[in-house]
Order: structure tokens, then C-alpha cells, then sequence
């Protein structure tokens, strides 16, 4: 690895302008961040053009789980969940500061339950499956425990219906904060990358001689980007930018859509992760506790994901009624509180970019059914498109686009990744109080950078948003270090305040532009239109809870909503 680089957004700008580089990446995301940062450590040059922010679409919306996957065990997918296993080991080696062991639970409930006792030998030998697969790396073998231990867990549940439990281990990431740490690392090693930067065309002289207009969204801006080889990852966007290329629209992505819903652990109050039933269907959701106050109880639980066909515009997924009556009849089948809309803090919807089948009779089941196996395919032009996947298999995604890109450039250059560590996860870490743990669960050893603008300026060292751990300075830093332009951008992805509570983030947002306006140098008018438009965002996702799915897709189709 290179010196670290300061991520300056002008300087990438500077360089995308006025650089011919090997390979240009267009996507953001956690496959396209994985895409850059392989390249880059082959010794290509490299860049990589986000339309929005970094990890806006898919990759800051994810159950952020590193995880194998135990239901594509029961599909019979044995080698996706081997080789995500093989990921999730490799991740907890090369980013131990972002990727943290989660122990979940799967509650065997009596007859008058959704699972009945029967099914427990079932799940065993799932259980032993999941671990000889490639659970095992994780260090720790699943278990059985007795109703009273599973009790203890989640002492929410109705303990007459609980029989037993199996206890099994996976991992867990900040999935917008794994990203951005990808990226990071990339530019530390050489890459050139920049945000709100839109790709208007792509232009093909020959097979190894690309052209890509990009317009500055910040500035307003044009400029041509020169490249030998085009990679996309545009996750559910991938066949848009096909289309640049290919001037047709190859209509290969099937949208799923993902919800999950904040609820406060109280409502909850599970220590570990839960795996609980969707009563009357085949599917499962995952009850996940969020922020540890450092005494074994949280600030939070999220609740999802949902798996469901998708048929509205693909830049502005929402949580509906639907939704969230959904979630919350599976949790409070499983849990006795009655949590209620009212409990809902906040919400986040996400969709998964899968990629058709040519099987007729997969096109009209569940997406939950759809492999989640990544596709790379390279069109006659030479661009490249890697789509489908989940985030623990991101690196290998990565690998295997930028191989076929080196075949087309004619190089020979192994892939580096595998035991590349990540921005933060070497040097000095400090956890010696929940404050240290909060800052290197974030920023590994890169947390001094923090300290150092706290010791500079002890204001900067009170919340955020209260209630929230984080601080004031990590949304100067957002700004001055990792290329935050918006007020979302440091509200809902560099911090995950408004995942967790958005009424909060909505009543702070006015003092949180008025501390990063100078740095961003805003003016009033450019504080207040992005005050605005944060809370225009806030309310249109209120406004989604309120609609079913049906009239949500009709009110974006007609460009009411």
C-alpha cells in the first residue's frame, strides 16, 4: 500500500480531467469500491465515478451482515454459502476494526408455535452443515441451548411456546462505512475517485479505447474521462449503463426490495442477533440489536429483511405501509411488547440487484428464490458489467471483473486483495471506554484523526444528534476527510443517525448544516436549499409509511409523491 491520500475530491477531479487511466470504474457502491481498490493494487490506474454519494443505493441499505447465508443451504446453494464463509473470513483478517463476530439465535418453539419442535433435528443438520461449509472459520461451532438460555436472549418472547434454541455465529459491518474504507484504501493506493459525478455517455473507439462524459453534479461541470478498459458496477443501475454502451436496454436486473425498521431495544430487548418466522410464509427476518450502551444492553433493534419483487422507480425505494405492517406482525408474533408504528424510530429500504434467470418458471417465483451468484459479462465494446452478488462476496466480485479486465488489457497481474488489509486496521487501536470502542469500531487506528479535531476544538466532542453516539467531529471530518457534500450524506451514510432516529436527525439537521457550512463553504442560500432538501427527504419517507405499495408506485409513476 501507498502513502495514505488525503481523498480530496477536487484533487480526483483535477486528475479524472486530465489523466488517461487503465480502468474506470462507474458505481460507488461496495462492488465497484472492491473493483477500484483490486485494480489499484495490481498497479493499475485507476478511477471511479459515483452519481451520487458512495454507497447511496444498495450498499448502505443492507441487513449489514457478513454473513453466509444459512437459507441458501436450505436452496441447495452449497458453494455460494462455502465461498461466503470464505469471504466473511477474510474480512474479520483484513478490516477487524469494521467487522465484528454477532451470535444469532433460532428460537425451536412448541407445536402452538410458527416452528414446531419437529423441524429442530431439521436445523440441526443445517446447523453442522453451515459450520463443516465454512461457520468453523469463524472459531466458534453452533450449539443447542435449553429454553432457559434462549430466554434469557429474548425475554420478550412468550416463554411457555419456547422449546430450545440453536445458537450459531456470524459477523456484522456498518455496510456504508465498509464501503467507504474500500474506497479509501483504493486511493491510498493510487485510485482517483469522486462523488456526484454522473456518467452521460460512453464512447468506444476500439476494444481498449474509452471516452466517458461525466458531468460535475456539485459544480455543474463537464468533462471527458479517457480509459482503456470500462468496468461497471451500478448495481440495480447496471443495465442503464449498458444501455450508454450498447445503445439498447438489455433488461437483465430483477429488483428485490429489502426493508428493515428501527424499533428501540426496550421493545425488544434481545442481546444477540434472532432469527424469527414470518408466520403463514416461508420466509425469516433477522432481529438485530444496534448500539451497545457497554453494560450488555443497546439503544435499538432493526428488524428485517423483506425479499419481495419490485416494480417502482428503481432511485427511490420506500418503506410503505405494507412494509412495515409486515415486519411488525412477524415481530410481534414472536415477541409479547405489541410494538406498534408509533415504536418505529426510523426505517430503510434497499433493493438487491438480482439477475434474471432464462428458467421462465424462476422469472415468475420469489426473488427469494433467485441465486444471489454474481454475473460478469463483457460486451462487444469491451465494457465490462459485474452485477448480482451480496456484500460478503464483494471482493470476489471484484476479482473476478478485474480479471476479465486484464484480459482485455493483455495483462498479467495477480490478484492482491485476499490479505490486502483495509484503511484503519493497522497501527495503534484504542478501546479502553465505550468512547474509543465507538471511534475504532468506525475508524480503526485512523480514530486519532478524530481526537486530534476534539483536542483542537473540545466543542466538536459533544453529539451529533442526542442520544447518538456519534460526535460533532465526525461530521467535520466527514466533510474535510471522506467527501460528504450534503447533509444526508452526513446523516444517513457517514453516520448512521437517521437509520436509527430520523425525528432526532430532523430536529438537529439546522445546527448540523451550521457547523459544516464552513467548511463546505456554504452560503445561506446553499445552507438553507440543503436544509430543505434534507428535510423534504425526511418527510417524503414519513409520507411513504402512510401509503401502501400500490398507491406509493402510482403516486412516483405520476410524479405526484
Amino acid at each position: 500500500m501507498r502513502h495514505q491520500a488525503d481523498f480530496s475530491r477536487s484533487t480526483s477531479l483535477q486528475r479524472l480531467s486530465s489523466e488517461e487511466f487503465d480502468l474506470v470504474v462507474v458505481g460507488g457502491g461496495i462492488t465497484g469500491a472492491g473493483v477500484a481498490l483490486d485494480a489499484a493494487s495490481r498497479g493499475l490506474s485507476v478511477a471511479l465515478l459515483e452519481r451520487d454519494d458512495f454507497a447511496s443505493g444498495t450498499s448502505s441499505k443492507s441487513s449489514k451482515l457478513i454473513h453466509g447465508g444459512l437459507r441458501y443451504l436450505q436452496q441447495g446453494d452449497v458453494r455460494l454459502v462455502y465461498e461466503a464463509l470464505r469471504e466473511r473470513k477474510r474480512l474479520r483478517r483484513n478490516a477487524p476494526h469494521l467487522v465484528h463476530v454477532l451470535p444469532f439465535m433460532i428460537p425451536i418453539l412448541t407445536k402452538d408455535g410458527v416452528v414446531s419442535k419437529k423441524i429442530a433435528r431439521a436445523l440441526g443438520s443445517a446447523m453442522w452443515m453451515y459450520d463443516l461449509t465454512g461457520g468453523w472459520r469463524i472459531g466458534k461451532l453452533h450449539r443447542r441451548l435449553s429454553a432457559k438460555k434462549a430466554f434469557a436472549h429474548l425475554p420478550t418472547m412468550e416463554q411457555r411456546k419456547l422449546a430450545s434454541a440453536y445458537l450459531y455465529y456470524d459477523a456484522e459491518a456498518d455496510d456504508a462505512r465498509l464501503c467507504l474504507t474500500v474506497l479509501k484504501t483504493a486511493a491510498d493506493n493510487g485510485a482517483a475517485i469522486a462523488n456526484r459525478c454522473r456518467v452521460d455517455s460512453i464512447q468506444s473507439s476500439s476494444r481498449t479505447s474509452h471516452e466517458v462524459s461525466v458531468t460535475d453534479t456539485v459544480a455543474g461541470t463537464s468533462f471527458v474521462v479517457r480509459a482503456k478498459c470500462v468496468v461497471s458496477a451500478a448495481g440495480v443501475w447496471a443495465d442503464d449503463v449498458r444501455s450508454l454502451d450498447e445503445n439498447t436496454h438489455p433488461d437483465t436486473i430483477r429488483p428485490a426490495k429489502g426493508v428493515h425498521l428501527t424499533v428501540p431495544w426496550e421493545k425488544v430487548r434481545n442481546d444477540i442477533a434472532v432469527v424469527i418466522p414470518v408466520p403463514r410464509d416461508r420466509r425469516s427476518l433477522f432481529v438485530v440489536p444496534w448500539i451497545s450502551n457497554g453494560d450488555g444492553t443497546y439503544k435499538f433493534t432493526y428488524i428485517g429483511t423483506t425479499d419481495t419483487d419490485y416494480k417502482g422507480p428503481v432511485d427511490d425505494p420506500q418503506c410503505t405501509k405494507d412494509d412495515i405492517d409486515y415486519v411488525l406482525a412477524a415481530l410481534n408474533a414472536s415477541v409479547t411488547t405489541n410494538v406498534t408504528v408509533d415504536d418505529v424510530t426510523a426505517v430503510w429500504s434497499g433493493l438487491r440487484p438480482l439477475v434474471k434467470t432464462d428458467d421462465s418458471s424462476a422469472k415468475a417465483g420469489r426473488t427469494a428464490d433467485l441465486s444471489r451468484r454474481h454475473k460478469v459479462f463483457t460486451s462487444e465494446n469491451g465494457v465490462i458489467t459485474v452485477t448480482g452478488g451480496k456484500l460478503t462476496t464483494y471482493r470476489e466480485m471484484a476479482e473476478d471483473a478485474v480479471d476479465e479486465a486484464c484480459s482485455i488489457l493483455g495483462r498479467k497481474a495477480s490478484c492482491k486483495t485476499k490479505r490486502l488489509a483495509l484503511r484503519g486496521a493497522n497501527g495503534k487501536r484504542n478501546q479502553s471506554t465505550v468512547l474509543d470502542q465507538h471511534l475504532d469500531g468506525r475508524f480503526g487506528s485512523d480514530a486519532s484523526h478524530l481526537r486530534q479535531l476534539m483536542t483542537e476544538n473540545p466543542s466538536l466532542a459533544e453529539e451529533l444528534v442526542p442520544g447518538l453516539p456519534y460526535l460533532k467531529c465526525e461530521a467535520v471530518y466527514a466533510v474535510t476527510h471522506e467527501m460528504a457534500t450534503t447533509l444526508d450524506d452526513i446523516l444517513t451514510r457517514r453516520t448512521r443517525a437517521r437509520l436509527l432516529d430520523r425525528r432526532a436527525c430532523k430536529a438537529v439537521a439546522p445546527a448540523v448544516a451550521d457547523l459544516v457550512a464552513p467548511y463546505l463553504k456554504w452560503d445561506s442560500a446553499t445552507r438553507d436549499h440543503n436544509l430543505a432538501h434534507f428535510i423534504d427527504e425526511c418527510a417524503r419517507e414519513d409520507a411513504a409509511g402512510l401509503v401502501t405499495e400500490t398507491e406509493f408506485i402510482a403516486s412516483t409513476t405520476k410524479g405526484t409523491h
